[in-house]
């Protein structure tokens, strides 16, 4: 645990915040990722470079948006977006910022799967792989594929629902094969540049995902961040659980928000994912402990067989 955020820091005249939201056990979330976290929003880049840059990236992207009313396809450059932007994650973001990054991608991979896996067995949606370990796995279009999996994923599961006259339900004996514990990156850069922040990162990229994507990769691109709720409610019918609804904080994907405050969502989306990953590694913890008590099977002929006769 960093500096700080260590039990032994504790000042019960000048208790920190950052170690109180350390302590706590209430979210399901990583602990690795919720350190990774709280050490990125307690640095001084979001402290103090964070007021100053938002600001001025919410007019970039009016900016960007006024350019593309008169001409919603150019510019068009995403490959140049994504190697710009995987430019400024080696050289300037944080070990923190560019683990969560790269992890948010693996993390939103499993929960699809997780979710076909229950919803309908046998049939996985044809999408991006979404499992990057370097900062150069970015380059690849990450991000925009990122966003038309979470679309092409909701067509294509309820098109198979309506093709086999299914619905989603709760599932009684689930699968959790989709949900990992661990996710593997190779090593991050650490040079003595690597000091912004997630969060005054992703306001610094807002505005050029706005001007280098088209009108409408843009506009579907920030939407996308509500269907948090959507996934959400997938995750809810088919558990029969619900609690993690009340964490879910990008909803309403029926009634858009502004795209002002996309980079602010942005980052609740990346919460919103670790804590339903979260959610769905513990449920995975219950059900095994469920089935380890309950023992083997009580079928004698399971062991007939397994002799040469």
């Amino acid at each position: 645990m960093s500096e700080g955020l260590r039990l032994e820091d504790w000042d019960r005249n000048d208790p920190d915040p950052w170690l109180a939201l350390m302590m706590d056990r209430s979210l399901p979330i990583d602990p690795h990722a919720k350190l990774a976290l709280l050490r990125d929003q307690r640095s001084p880049s979001r402290q103090f470079l964070l007021p100053f840059v938002r600001p001025i990236a919410r007019l970039s992207i009016i900016a960007a948006q006024l350019l593309h009313t008169i001409s919603p396809h150019w510019p068009h450059a995403p490959k140049f977006l994504h190697r710009t932007i995987a430019y400024g994650m080696r050289h300037f973001l944080t070990p923190d910022a560019n683990r969560l990054i790269l992890r948010h991608f693996h993390l939103g991979s499993q929960i699809l799967r997780f979710i076909a896996d229950n919803a309908t067995p046998g049939f996985q949606p044809e999408l991006w792989p979404m499992r990057p370990r370097t900062i150069d796995d970015v380059k690849d279009d990450l991000f925009l594929r990122h966003d038309l999996n979470i679309y092409n994923f909701l067509i294509a599961l309820n098109a198979e629902l309506d093709r086999r006259g299914a619905r989603v339900w709760r599932v009684e004996t689930l699968d959790f094969s989709a949900i990992e514990d661990e996710v593997v990156l190779d090593p991050l850069p650490k040079g003595r540049f690597n000091m912004i922040d997630l969060q005054t990162a992703i306001e610094l990229y807002t505005p050029a995902y706005a001007l280098f994507l088209t009108d409408r990769d843009f506009w579907r691109a920030t939407n996308s961040l509500q269907l948090d709720e959507t996934i959400g409610l997938y995750v809810a019918r088919l558990t029969g659980e619900e609690k993690h609804l009340a964490l879910v904080v990008n909803g309403h994907p029926l009634v858009p928000h502004s795209t002002l405050r996309a980079g602010f969502r942005l980052v609740l989306h990346g919460l919103s994912t670790e804590l339903l990953h979260g959610f769905l590694r513990e449920l995975k913890a219950k059900h095994a402990a469920a089935r380890h008590a309950a023992g083997p099977p009580d079928d004698h002929t399971s062991f007939i067989g397994d002799t040469d006769v």
